[in-house]
């Protein structure tokens, strides 16, 4: 063999599988060994016995996604993947998104054209499906997976994108047949509506009462049935952005009962509650409102002991990043207007990996090797990229992160997207990546970002080689 492009020496190397101590060889971009004392290469990195993890996987992000006028997200494929780099994610998978009345096919080929050039990360595309025709579920889709887009998301509310039951089996078919990965937001659209009509009478319409208008047994009837429409078709289901106890509960039992339910949830359900939409009537709530809302600091323990035990199968972003003091974002047409009207998101690709890292894993909540787990190797898995992505082994790609272990306090100032505020902000952390590698080249150094628009691949998904276990 020629001489290794990059080793990196004295890692503490951490896989989903376990932890050791070890020099990673790199050559053309993948890694070619792993042992003590490897030859020496063209360049050379000292870990000095820092933890080294895959680079990060964000299964569930919204970049450029198209928006009715007159919402438009504040990242683009350029600043999303940069900010998602410093924060140690090497790969990111938003959505291509199907508009009714019109074809997938078209979805893809604008989303496409939207990351060309543009990415500094790897990225894939998941589908969503808004509009299941005869044509989209006989010949669009069953095509689009055959060419690598094998995950697609499935909404249960939003007006736009909302899917009845028989539509939702009609698509949970074409999953099965065609071994897809089937992702679904659970919320019950009509109860959403029925609260809402009830709060606008009364006057209730700060941003706080969004949280209102979704309760917990929104999330928790939709849930149930996303889990029994799933057990009637036979196929595995993904439930997104997990918030509390009660949809947590239907998971846990779908799985004692044998049903193929894997669950992820996101920082927010960790790190924020309701109160942060507002305790009075201000529009600063506003910042905080994602759908489903964060809950309260019990609910928090769910979620931590849900991502312990292995209940939650991956640990994503939903990055969805709008001003706040934008008509584009936060503020329509630069209003401050009801609840309802308020685009739902809120921005989390570069703090997803650290806020787990230092609170998880430092904080003596999950293990390293849960939290590679849960933020890279289970979403490679899910997705169709394992082993080329999400772990450390010969013949992956050398997309690595080398953390550093010090105090460091979230500020929006320091943060690499296009977001004007970020919901975590003043949060003290005890580490951040240090040094993230994109295919063995370093695009961040813990105070530069080295990345280049372009640099970053499209990846074709494949078929779902994980399974849920009982918890």
């Amino acid at each position: 063999m020629d001489a290794l492009d990059l080793v990196i020496r004295h890692a503490r190397v951490a896989t989903a599988a376990d932890t050791f101590d070890s020099d990673i060889g790199i050559k053309d971009g993948v890694i070619v060994m792993l042992g003590k004392n490897l030859p020496k290469a063209t360049k050379e990195i000292d870990a000095a016995g820092r933890v080294v993890t895959p680079g990060g996987i964000d299964g569930h992000c919204h970049l450029d996604q198209p928006m009715p006028p007159p919402a438009k997200m504040a990242d683009n494929f350029d600043t999303g993947t940069r900010s998602a780099a410093c924060g140690g994610t090497t790969t990111v998978i938003p959505f291509a998104s199907q508009v009714k009345g019109q074809s997938i096919r078209a979805a893809v080929d604008d989303y496409h054209q939207r990351a060309n050039g543009q990415a500094h990360i790897d990225y894939s595309f998941h589908l969503i499906v808004s509009d299941p025709t005869p044509d989209v579920l006989q010949n669009e889709l069953p095509a689009l997976i055959r060419e690598g887009y094998s995950s697609f998301k499935i909404y249960m509310t939003y007006d736009d994108l909302k899917l009845d039951d028989g539509q939702i089996l009609d698509v949970l078919s074409v999953a099965r047949t065609h071994g897809a990965t089937a992702m679904i937001h659970a919320e019950n659209s009509d109860c959403i509506e029925w609260l809402t009509r009830r709060l606008e009478a009364a006057g209730q319409t700060a941003p706080r009462f969004h949280a209102h208008s979704r309760p917990m047994l929104v999330e928790r009837e939709a849930t149930h049935r996303a889990i029994a429409l799933s057990q009637l078709v036979d196929v595995p289901i993904l439930i997104v952005h997990v918030s509390g106890r009660e949809a947590v509960e239907q998971i846990r039992w779908g799985r004692a009962h044998g049903l193929k339910i894997l669950a992820e949830t996101c920082p927010q359900y960790l790190f924020l509650t309701a109160a942060d939409l507002g305790l009075d009537d201000s529009y600063l709530g506003a910042k905080c409102v994602c759908s489903p809302p964060p809950r309260d600091k019990a609910n928090q323990e769910v979620i931590w002991d849900g991502l312990n035990d292995g209940l939650f199968t991956v640990f994503s972003s939903d990055h969805a990043p709008f001003n706040y003091d934008s008509p584009e974002g936060k503020k329509p047409e630069g209003k401050e207007v009801d609840f309802k009207y308020i685009p739902n998101g809120i921005p989390g690709l570069e703090t997803r990996m650290p806020l787990l890292y230092s609170e998880g894993v430092l904080g003596g909540r999950i293990t390293l090797s849960k939290f590679v787990e849960l933020t890279s190797t289970n979403a490679a898995k899910t997705y169709g990229l394992h082993p080329r992505k999400g772990t450390i082994a010969i013949g992956s790609d050398a997309d690595l992160v080398i953390w550093d272990e010090r105090a460091v306090t979230i500020q929006n100032t320091n943060l690499h997207h296009a977001v004007d505020y970020t919901p975590y902000e003043g949060i003290e952390l005890k580490a951040w990546p240090g040094m993230t590698l994109l295919r063995g080249e370093v695009v961040w150094d813990g105070t530069h970002f080295y990345g280049q628009k372009g640099r970053g691949q499209f990846l074709r998904g494949g078929t779902p080689t994980i399974t849920a276990k009982r918890v």
